[in-house]
């Protein structure tokens, strides 16, 4: 069995999947992925075999559980210090931080309204209240860490860092749902679907089979 294991779900819908995936590759460890059809009728039964929450992800080291996204970072950045997680300045990452924990627990709009689904191209679709205003806030945020703190890379802070793990599932929805950004932001999102961390979970999303009715719009 591989040290580390990472229960995921669809790779075609599951955002908070994408960013446990995209924080073990920047952390560099070999991974075995298992992969849960978040469309099965039982699906939280077999969730329930890996952690008691019953979501996705769950990284298992050993014994150890982390089934949190951004948890999963912070345990990933701590036995990987050299992999670049955070900025090295300091006031850049608390930025980052700060920035991440919005996106956990924020922009509840853009999660109900627009749901992460590589396989279609909706322009125009997914608009619904709240909706303009965390586009603005997200965009806001974006262009806030390209001009103040973007040098050296065409990322949030420069370099990929957990930042644009967290964001990374966003740019996926503006995509999809043909969200019109200003040029800033546009290359931003375009450096993020680029990336080739972010080319390989899509290519394998592309094959997926499976449906997930509640996560399509019509």
């Amino acid at each position: 069995m591989a040290e580390f294991r990472l229960i995921i779900g669809n790779k075609n819908y599951s955002s908070w999947s994408l960013r446990g995936w995209l924080a073990t590759r920047q952390a560099g460890i070999d991974v075995e992925e298992v992969l849960v059809n978040l469309g099965a009728a039982d699906y939280k039964r077999q969730l329930r075999q890996y952690s008691s929450a019953a979501k996705v992800p769950v990284l298992i080291h050993g014994d150890l559980l982390v089934w949190d996204s951004l948890a999963i970072i912070e345990y990933l950045a701590e036995i990987s210090p050299d992999a670049g997680f955070w900025p090295a300045d300091q006031s850049a990452r608390a930025h980052a931080r700060a920035i991440s924990a919005e996106m956990h627990s924020g922009f509840g709009a853009v999660r109900s309204f627009m749901p992460m689904n590589l396989r279609k191209s909706l322009p125009g679709k997914g608009r619904g209240e709240g909706i303009d205003e965390d586009i603005r806030r997200i965009t806001e945020i974006w262009r806030t860490c390209r001009e103040r703190q973007g040098e050296g890379g065409a990322f949030l802070f420069g370099p990929w860092s957990a930042a644009d793990t967290m964001f990374a599932p966003v740019v996926t929805r503006f995509r999809t749902y043909g969200v019109e950004l200003d040029p800033l932001c546009q290359s931003y999102a375009d450096a993020v679907s680029n990336s080739a961390w972010f080319k390989e979970w899509e290519a394998d999303a592309l094959k997926e089979p499976w449906v997930v009715p509640e996560d399509e719009i019509a």
